[in-house]
């Protein structure tokens, strides 16, 4: 048995989690914390990357000494220190990779460079600590990939957004519709009120032969309809109308993520489709995968909600299966805010 300290400060959430596990045995987090900076970047409508990175160097040392007390363990007890090196805000990734390396130093402990997208793409396996082949859908904030996976490390990409990511197309959409930041879970909580089928919107590329994704049509439709229903105050004011945007939005959304990736998956023949990323907690987004893989014979592995949005759990779960399989980092790896996955 393994336990692995991991660091995550790719953006905007300081985060520490420590892991035990070894092949094939469920993985325990023995601590998963997470110091949130929603309401700081709330006022300002996104992320300021300046005050994101100064509050990981405040946190960070307290999130450390949380985690080793609720695990009941010392420095002294880990056997593998990580980190989130890329993608990401650079200043944001310097704070938690500088960390993780002294750590590693001060204690002669391996140390181990993780992609933050491996992490969500991991996440949906560590009830069993081993990654069976299978097809990976990531939808965040910044990605939507799809990825066919062999086991970890053996990563090759199928498909990915030619413009905004689904996530961000969800923000840029709450924002529109005066919804507060992040505009993901208030669009899922209002399109519950809503018609899904009220709008007509574009399902962009849901029938073209390859596996790309692009968000920014549908999003564009979304604004020139709520200009075209009067003034956008009024509009939004109005929260049947604005509900009715939200469902036939996101109905848009989910038609195409879910359709593409069956349709990857059956070309492929691949039996076992995977969900991650912050906006794999939607629920209509999930239930609307199962019913997909239930009708066509597939089986989902979706990540627990709390390995969905940023944390270090599934940091510290990547690389505990390349710790495992004895792999390391060197201590001068840099961070890379554009680190590609495959």
């Amino acid at each position: 048995m393994k336990t692995l300290l991991a660091i995550e400060s790719s953006c905007d959430e300081t985060a520490v989690s420590i892991v035990r596990g070894e092949d094939g045995v469920p993985t325990e987090i023995l601590a998963s914390e997470i110091s949130s900076q929603i309401e700081l970047h709330r006022v300002h409508g996104g992320v300021v990357p300046e005050l994101a990175s100064r509050n990981h160097s405040l946190r960070l040392r307290p999130l450390v000494e949380q985690a080793l007390d609720h695990a009941k363990l010392t420095v002294a007890d880990i056997d593998a220190f990580a980190a989130t090196t890329g993608p990401g805000l650079a200043s944001s990734l310097l704070i938690g990779s500088t960390a993780a390396k002294a750590l590693s130093c001060a204690t002669g402990k391996p140390f181990l460079s993780i992609n933050h997208l491996e992490g969500h793409l991991l996440s949906p396996f560590v009830a069993e600590t081993r990654v069976p082949e299978h097809l990976a859908l990531i939808v965040s904030g910044g990605h939507t990939l799809l990825l066919e996976v062999k086991g970890p490390g053996h990563y090759s990409k199928l498909g990915g957004t030619r413009d905004d990511a689904a996530g961000e197309a969800y923000d840029k959409v709450g924002k529109m519709l005066g919804l507060p930041y992040p505009g993901g879970p208030e669009i899922e909580k209002i399109a519950r009120e809503g018609n899904p089928a009220a709008f007509d919107f574009p399902r962009s590329m849901l029938h073209d032969p390859h596996h790309d994704f692009s968000f920014s049509g549908l999003k564009t439709a979304v604004l020139y309809t709520l200009q075209g229903l009067g003034e956008p105050l009024e509009v939004i004011q109005n929260r049947q109308t604005v509900a009715d945007l939200a469902a036939s939005f996101q109905q848009a959304v989910i038609e195409i993520l879910v359709g593409k990736t069956i349709k990857a998956a059956r070309k492929h023949r691949l039996k076992i489709i995977a969900l991650s990323g912050g906006v794999s907690m939607n629920r209509t987004l999930r239930e609307a995968f199962q019913a997909a893989c239930t009708k066509h014979g597939f089986r989902l592995a979706v990540a627990a909600p709390a390995l969905c949005t940023d944390n270090a759990a599934m940091i510290a779960f990547a690389a505990l299966l390349r710790h495992l399989g004895g792999e390391s980092s060197p201590l001068d790896a840099d961070i890379d805010p554009n680190l590609r996955l495959a």
